[in-house]
């Protein structure tokens, strides 16, 4: 088996020679290019879903009230789906559509929000995901982008430090402290998340190879739904990134 095809991903769901142990069990199905497509338009329809009625739920004075603790409820429990899928991928076709159903009720709140502070932010964010998303996969598939091994080490690396950032800016907050070019609307803000924005599209780039990678390496069925599951969690964070960029050059 080419196993050692496999390349290294940005997105720590999808790292390194993951799918070495899955492969070397030995199945009699294998992943392909298309299942994992497949799998990702289910999840994706999961994520647009439960986003509309988390959102419709909210909207309604009856029930915003409930808009501080669904929100909660959702970044736990994505987080806690999110956690079992990567270190049970064999569940994957069970615990990625769950995943996929928490994070559509967050980010269905989380819009709604953006959208009160800054009509119309919504619906551009989401014509700028899905067109980076089209974008990205043509000049994946046309070969004028490739994952080469410097490219998954630049992205990998910038990705570590992006999220090293955010770490310690979640830590600073709980002494009242912050980044300032985090959250702030200046030209420094809208520089780094421009550069934040970027650095998910390109994440994009290296899920597109990976997937390939593990129809390449024989990799068994259930695979399919990791793959997926790892591309949804990159287009997730590119959507909320790009919210965030939008609502910074919106208040300058």
């Amino acid at each position: 088996m080419a196993v050692n095809t496999i390349g290294r991903s940005g997105n720590p769901v999808l790292r390194d020679n993951i799918f070495a142990n899955e492969v070397s069990q030995g199945y009699s199905q294998t992943m392909t290019i298309k299942g994992a497509v497949n799998k990702t338009l289910i999840l994706l329809f999961l994520v647009i879903s439960c986003a509309s009625l988390s959102w419709y739920f909210v909207q309604s004075s009856e029930m915003k009230q409930f808009a501080v603790p669904l929100i909660f409820v959702s970044m736990i429990g994505g987080f806690i789906f999110s956690l079992i899928t990567i270190f049970n991928k064999k569940a994957s076709p069970v615990t990625a559509p769950i995943y996929a159903l928490f994070e559509g009720a967050f980010l269905g709140v989380i819009s709604l929000f953006f959208e009160r502070m800054y009509p119309g932010i919504v619906l551009q964010a989401v014509f700028l995901t899905f067109g980076i998303l089209l974008t990205l996969l043509v000049t994946y598939k046309t070969g004028l982008i490739k994952a080469t091994q410097n490219f998954r080490l630049g992205v990998t690396a910038a990705t570590g430090g992006i999220f090293l950032i955010y770490l310690v800016n979640i830590i600073l907050r709980f002494f009242g402290l912050s980044i300032p070019f985090v959250h702030e609307g200046g030209m420094w803000g809208i520089i780094f998340s421009l550069f934040v924005v970027v650095i998910a599209s390109l994440n994009l780039v290296l899920d597109f190879d990976f997937i390939e990678r593990g129809e390449e390496a024989g990799a068994p069925k259930y695979m399919e739904w990791y793959g997926a599951f790892g591309l949804m969690v990159t287009l997730i964070w590119l959507y909320l990134e790009i919210l965030r960029l939008l609502a910074k050059t919106r208040r300058r």
